[in-house]
Formats: C-alpha cells, structure tokens, sequence
C-alpha cells in the first residue's frame, strides 16, 4: 500500500512540475511516470485536460513529448495543441526548439506523422514549421515534395487545394488497357471514379467515368466512349468558384490545368465537401457581422479588430434611424401611442430583409440563380413579402382592436389601418432590399455575404421608420 501511495505522489509531483530536460538522443527514467499518464489521457480522450496541462509546459519539453510517444498518440496530440502560438511563431523566438525540432528523431517522428495525413492536412502542418524544417522533411519524402509546390498558388485558389492523383491516358488507349491501369495504380490513387483521356500533346480532350467504361466493350479506344463535352478550371481559380461549378454540372471532380491546356491536377471530392463547410461557414460569420477571419482562439486584439468595423457600421446605421424617428418628434408628442409601434415595424423589416437575403446569397454561392432566372426570383419575393406582410398585418389589427377595449385608444380603426398598411409596406420593401442587393454586390465582384447583416438590417430599419411615419402621418393624423 505505501509503495502505491509513494508512486502516486511521484507521478502527481511529475505530472504538477512538468517534463524533465531530457539530454539529446538520452531518455531519461524520471519521465516514464508523465509520460505513462499522457498515454492514459490521449487514450481516454481527456482532450481540454492535456492541452491544459501543455500550454503552461515549455515548448521544447512538448516536442520532446511527441517524440517519445507512438505514433497513433503523436499524432492525435499535434492535432489537439492549439494553433495560437503557433509552432513557427514559437520557433522563430526560442533558438533551442528550432535545433531540437532538427534532430533527427523529431524529423523522423514528423516524416511519419506526414506521410500518414492527407496532402492536404500535410500541407497546411507544414507551413507551421520554420522554412529550413519544412525544406529539411520535404526533401525526405517524395510526397511532401509535390505538397510543397502548392506553396506557389495562392490562399483559396484550385492549384492550392488540388490532388496530383489521378488517371490520365492516351484518348488512343483502349478500354481493356485503362482497366490494366487502374488496377495497376489502385493502391496509389485509392479511389478511382474518373478516368481523364489526353491528346498527344498531353492536354485535356474528356473523361470518362469508371462505371461507364467497365460497360464499354474491351477493343474500344477512349475517344469513342469518353465525354467530350468537359468542364476544367485554371489553378488560379478561387476554390469557391470551383465548388459553383462543380454544384452546376453535377461534378464529382474538377480537373485542373496550367496555361497549355495540360493536366496538373483535380479537385477531389473530398476537398469539394470541404470547400463547401469552408465557405458556408465564412458565410455565417459575415452575416452575423464578424470577419470571415474570425476563430474561436483569437486575441481580443483580433476581435475587437474583426467585430468593430461592424459594429460601427451597425452604430451608423441606428444613428440615421434614430435621427429619423427626431424628425417625426412632433407626431409622436401627438400621439405618444406610435413609439409602441416602432419596435414592431423595424423587427418585421430586418427579419423580411434577413430572409430574403440569406436565399439570394445561398442561390448565388450555390450557382442556383442564374441572369435569366433574377425577374421570376424578385417577382415571386415581391408577391410572397405582400402575402407575409398581409398575414402580419391582419394580426396586428386585430390586437390593436383588442388592446382598444383594454386601454384608452384614439382613432383605433385608423390606428389599425396605418399600422396595417405600414406593415405591408416595410416587409414588402425590405424582401425586395433583401434579395436585390446580394445581387448587385455579385455583379459588382463582392462577396454577397457582406450584404446581410449590419447593412441590410441597418437600411431596412431606416426605411421602415420612414415609412411607418409617414403612413401614421397620412392615415392617423392627418
């Protein structure tokens, strides 16, 4: 009993004080205790535990961490340390994590933790490291190679995202002889759904899908079974467009080519789904107000930096309606009845102009709504915002009628009329606002996202104060 008792106070001292300095390419004893606990903990999934614990570690002691655990559990625990500090802004200030992260048994631990992920995921560890690590270990691995080079394209771009996977073959092959290719490539490209056919000078002339090539007969050269009529993107494209396109013609993959016409890559579909979540999720944020840059780690410096400039724009924007509703001082000193209703008139505008908006922006990022589809899309708004607003309107009457019987009120049916009218008037208005200028951001080149949020509810809230003054004007007071 004493000597558990005395190994648990050792393994809660060591866990408590941290790792051990271990000597280069020398394991010392006194960390086995900590390092058994870890073991427990990847094991267990006690995710927020462990970061906890790392974060007040030295990062040198961390590295030296990864390289005595499996693999498995290296990897797991690179994924889970937070991005912020990240490991080259770490590096870049402590010159003795930089040589420890040169030593051969951390390369050697890195190379493996590579090779294992996805191009992907590879690349965007790999630019976490200080430049001479990420030469040192794409250099050792053919792979990490290729990876390295998308290093050239820019953020967000096809060349930047793409596999260098694929099958690409002579238009000249026959179909017996793809089969033979793709059984001899299987292992490498894994999953196979699209076969690509090349002139003789290695450019792009169609495809065909796996399925439909296994039906043709066996003497048949590509060019006869093969779809000519292809979509491809340069690898300059912005992945966004890429996904629209794809979404357009039902793609389950992207070709992607340099400037002669040639093969280079494609955009799995994987990276498709991935685009997708991306982008919707940077939607999200640009709606809601906050910079699309915005993550869950970040400095108040980088919030206050992300949030204000909308929340500013957002200030301005009540500052007009506000001045607004100063302009109609005498009206409301007539009947101080109209301030219960202003609250009503700018929630049913901004949530009209929200709606509207979110269906324009999912259309356009989509590629649903086309040029020639805008007429039907804004003509069928304008006749749903007037049935909404109807409906709403109706409602309101009716509870102002009833509010009558409860509470002294003068004029009630010309109060209901005004109210009535100026709630058709505002949700129509703001739908229209709503689904118009997403649009016209589109076509002007910027992200239609930015058109909801502060800015649209904003606008809408100043036109919808305008109008219900000037209808409590016309139909109450006048």
């Amino acid at each position: 009993m004493a000597s558990n008792i005395e190994g648990n106070a050792v393994e809660t001292n060591a866990m408590r004080h941290g790792w051990h300095r271990e000597p280069e390419n020398e394991a010392l004893d006194v960390n086995e205790n900590v390092l058994g606990r870890i073991r427990q903990m990847i094991k267990a999934g006690e995710r927020d535990q462990l970061v906890a614990l790392l974060q007040r570690w030295d990062p040198v002691d961390v590295m030296q961490l990864l390289v005595r655990l499996r693999l498995t559990q290296a990897r797991k625990l690179f994924k889970w340390l937070p991005s912020n500090p990240s490991i080259k802004v770490v590096a870049e200030l402590r010159p003795e994590f930089r040589s420890l992260l040169m030593q051969e048994a951390t390369l050697g631990q890195f190379r493996d933790i590579l090779a294992s992920m996805d191009p992907e995921d590879a690349l965007d560890m790999l630019l976490d490291f200080p430049d001479d690590v990420a030469e040192e270990l794409a250099a050792s691995l053919p792979e990490l190679e290729e990876i390295s080079a998308r290093k050239t394209y820019a953020d967000d771009s096809a060349g930047r995202i793409m596999a260098r996977k694929f099958v690409a073959l002579p238009q000249t092959c026959t179909v017996d002889e793809a089969v033979s290719q793709i059984r001899a490539q299987a292992e490498r490209i894994r999953k196979v759904f699209t076969i690509y056919a090349l002139d003789e000078n290695q450019r792009l002339v169609g495809f065909i899908e796996v399925g439909k090539l296994l039906l043709s007969p066996g003497s048949t050269q590509l060019s006869e079974v093969m779809n000519h009529d292809f979509l491809a993107v340069s690898a300059d494209t912005d992945q966004e467009e890429v996904l629209r396109l794809a979404r357009k013609k039902d793609m389950r993959s992207v070709p992607v080519l340099d400037g002669a016409g040639r093969l280079i890559g494609r955009v799995t579909p994987k990276q498709l789904t991935r685009i997708a979540a991306e982008e919707a999720a940077e939607d999200m944020l640009l709606m809601s107000g906050v910079s699309s840059e915005a993550k869950p780690d970040d400095t108040v410096v980088r919030i206050v930096k992300g949030r204000l400039p909308w929340l500013l724009a957002g200030l301005v924007g009540a500052s007009i309606a506000a001045t607004v509703v100063g302009s109609f001082e005498d009206q409301l000193a007539q009947a101080a009845i109209l301030a219960a209703f202003i609250p009503v008139t700018m929630s049913m505008a901004g949530n009209a102009g929200l709606q509207a908006s979110a269906v324009a922006v999912q259309g356009l990022a989509t590629g649903r709504l086309w040029s020639g589809d805008i007429g039907y899309r804004l003509a069928r708004e304008f006749v749903a915002a007037i049935c909404n607003g109807a409906v709403a309107a109706t409602i309101l009457a009716g509870l102002t009628f009833a509010a009558a019987y409860l509470v002294p009120i003068q004029n009630p049916a010309e109060l209901a009329i005004a109210t009535s009218l100026s709630l058709v008037s505002v949700t129509t208005i703001a739908a229209m606002v709503g689904a118009t200028i997403p649009i016209l951001l589109d076509k002007l080149g910027i992200d239609p996202a930015m058109a909801t949020g502060v800015f649209i509810t904003s606008s809408n809230d100043v036109l919808g104060v305008l109008v219900f003054f000037l209808m409590a004007t016309a139909f109450y007071l006048g």
